[in-house]
């Protein structure tokens, strides 16, 4: 009973948090947020107790030559290395953390921030069906790869599982924590994915940046991208890899993308 009432206390304050970030997103901030992570979050959780590391990697093949705004770091040809370590607080409610670092184009190193996440999954059943939850991020990162050194994102994620196809879908709400950083951003995720048996599956993923969210503006003005992913289960790790293309002037044209999972 005591152990319930905890997880039912974690559950509530999640709550609380999930909708003080969605007030905030709707007066709060742009947080041009670096691509550290290019996933599509679905309804795995680590078991309480248990950690879990993903390490995260993803190159411009092919980048924007030029940098967003003052100060910024051009997309072509950096690569992108973001370890993230998570932890198992209660059935479906987990607590991670990234550390963001990249190689730039002349082939300088660099430590980019830090941020911490918790993700909520309702309880489900894990094989078939659909599932929801949530996942609250906030951290501080470099004007290399922000305009605003704190930031947060709040993702809801829903998925659906028929035999052996998968559809997914996240919408991300970016802002900053600084009264004057400009409007928070919406951005919209989606994965189909198919099992080939094997515990492989093979997709398709989709990376939209839609606009601030007080005035939507033109698609065609953001970044959007398409990645084929494959998504292997090897028992002790699990490995996605992807390769993108950028839809729009805006976008990156050519993205090399790869996960590797390790669970403990």
């Amino acid at each position: 009973m005591h152990s319930a009432r905890l997880v039912g206390r974690a559950r509530a304050r999640l709550a609380a948090l999930t909708f003080g970030a969605m007030g905030l997103a709707c007066t709060g901030s742009l947080a041009v947020a670096a691509p550290e992570e290019i996933q599509v979050y679905l309804d795995d959780a680590t078991a309480p107790g248990k950690f879990g590391l993903d390490v995260h990697n993803n190159y411009a093949l092919s980048g924007t030559p030029d940098a967003d705004y003052p100060g910024g770091r051009p997309a072509d040809h950096v690569y992108r290395l973001t370890p993230e370590f998570y932890y198992g607080i209660a059935p479906g409610l987990e607590l991670g953390a990234y550390v963001l670092t990249a190689r730039d184009a002349g082939g300088g190193f660099h430590v980019d921030g830090a941020k911490m996440r918790l993700k909520y999954i309702a309880p489900h059943d894990e094989k078939q069906g659909a599932f929801w939850g949530v996942n609250l991020e906030v951290g501080r990162s470099s004007l290399a790869v922000a305009e605003q050194p704190w930031n947060y994102e709040l993702k809801g994620i829903w998925g659906l599982r028929r035999g052996p196809w998968l559809v997914a879908g996240n919408l991300d709400i970016d802002a900053s924590l600084s009264p004057h950083g400009g409007p928070a951003e919406l951005g919209v995720d989606i994965k189909v994915a198919r099992d080939v048996g094997h515990d492989t599956q093979l997709g398709l993923e989709s990376y939209s940046e839609v606009g601030p969210l007080r005035s939507l503006g033109s698609v065609g003005d953001r970044s959007n991208h398409v990645y084929a992913v494959l998504d292997r289960d090897f028992g002790s790790f699990d490995l996605e890899v992807g390769i993108g293309r950028g839809l729009t002037s805006a976008s990156d044209p050519w993205v090399l993308k790869a996960i590797i999972g390790l669970h403990f």
